[in-house]
């Protein structure tokens, strides 16, 4: 003959679980989740949408490549002067360089491709300040808008440079008198050192100082809570 079940622990005693929906698991799928937040059964966190990257790249890009007008002037401010002197040869006038061996034009390159970098550089960190969770969209905004910068650089500077007629520029000033030749950039590469600088600092940024994804918990708590407490097994009693 069995006996009855064992009877169950006093009311105080038993566990306040009543069934309802499963609490959300306490291991790697919490982490990083704010207090109050929907639980996410996936571990996911919730970044900026689609539209919302969107917009804020095509504002970066607006904002980088207006930038270029400072780059110009300042292009056009401190690069060395290219010295030119015209003449007359057979009753035609004809200009060349004051100094052959000069190394001006070089140095208009060159200030052009420093000015540029350092413009990469400050856009990339502006950017990483502004907006440290952008993705994919605001990394080709920066480049794209560095590039756009560097072609309004280029053609403000040369527009505010000296005239770019220099036979007739020779004949105003006059025969064997010094004059500055056209703003030019002979090395068109120098275009792409503003988004080259911007990619490389905002991508060390990024590697050193950007949101880091949560690391997988070990030992995760398990995904469903223990049964009820329920009875204890039976026990026999023989007679």
């Amino acid at each position: 003959m069995t006996a009855p079940l064992t009877p169950p622990p006093p009311p105080n005693e038993r566990p306040s679980y009543r069934g309802g929906p499963v609490p959300p698991p306490v291991g790697a799928h919490a982490l990083g989740a704010a207090p109050g937040a929907p639980y996410d059964p996936y571990g996911e966190q919730d970044g900026p949408g689609m539209l919302t990257e969107v917009r804020q790249a095509a504002a970066t890009v607006v904002a980088v490549a207006l930038s270029g007008a400072l780059l110009g002037v300042l292009w056009w401010k401190l690069a060395p002067s290219v010295p030119l002197v015209g003449g007359l040869v057979d009753d035609s006038w004809v200009v060349y360089l004051k100094d052959s061996e000069g190394e001006q034009a070089i140095g208009v390159d060159g200030t052009f491709t420093l000015l540029a970098l350092a413009f990469g550089a400050l856009s990339a960190v502006v950017v990483f300040l502004l907006r440290r969770r952008g993705g994919v969209p605001l990394v080709v905004a920066l480049g794209v808008g560095g590039l756009l910068g560097s072609l309004l650089a280029w053609r403000l500077g040369v527009w505010l440079g000296p005239a770019q007629d220099v036979i007739a520029h020779a004949k105003e000033v006059g025969k064997g008198v010094t004059f500055p030749a056209p703003l030019k950039l002979g090395a068109k590469g120098a275009l792409l050192a503003w988004p080259f600088g911007a990619l490389v600092v905002h991508l060390g940024l990024t590697g050193l100082f950007g949101p880091r994804d949560p690391e997988a918990d070990p030992w995760p708590a398990p995904r469903y809570p223990s049964a009820p407490y329920g009875d204890g097994p039976a026990q026999t009693e023989h007679h």
